[in-house]
């Protein structure tokens, strides 16, 4: 029985199927915690759903790179670092560490990456990003300094077939 899922920009139900037939890799980015408070099981209902994913893909042979990210600055967690009076690092790393300890006894299979949205390496591929998007016309910095994205502009949003 093939693997089916619904295409949100298709809006059909597609049959899933690697870009590379032959290795078959999938590659799988899926939204992690926001670190400023210890995750419920609400929360992990949709990590779940990513382990049994990635583990149902890996049964049938795909060979599975998932990346998680990590959203440890933003408004909730900027707040609670001030209230606590310590730095957003120190604040975080608390509720970073409870989600790791919090999988582990789900069993929740570990993802190959977890970018941090702190962590300078992945924020200069954001700024290289968000610089492509300026220089192709997609993107515009508002004169107090913002970037906005032009989804007007943007043909293809959303399809497996886009590229920056």
């Amino acid at each position: 029985m093939p693997l089916q899922f619904f295409n949100t920009y298709s809006r059909e139900i597609e049959e899933f199927e690697s870009r590379d037939q032959t290795a078959r890799p999938v590659r799988m980015y899926t939204c992690g915690p926001t670190v400023y408070s210890r995750a419920h099981i609400g929360n992990f209902r949709a990590y779940i759903f990513e382990d049994l994913l990635q583990r149902h893909l890996e049964l049938r042979g795909y060979k599975v790179h998932r990346v998680m990210n990590i959203t440890d600055v933003e408004d909730k967690t900027i707040r609670g670092a001030r209230e606590a009076g310590v730095p957003l690092q120190k604040f975080t790393e608390q509720f970073k560490d409870a989600f790791f300890e919090d999988a582990h006894t789900l069993r929740i299979k570990r993802a190959d990456e977890y970018p941090a949205a702190t962590d300078q390496r992945y924020i200069d591929r954001m700024i290289e990003m968000i610089s492509a998007l300026i220089s192709k016309g997609l993107a515009n910095q508002a004169d107090d300094k913002p970037v906005y994205f032009g989804i007007n502009k943007f043909r293809d949003k959303g399809s497996s077939r886009t590229s920056i």
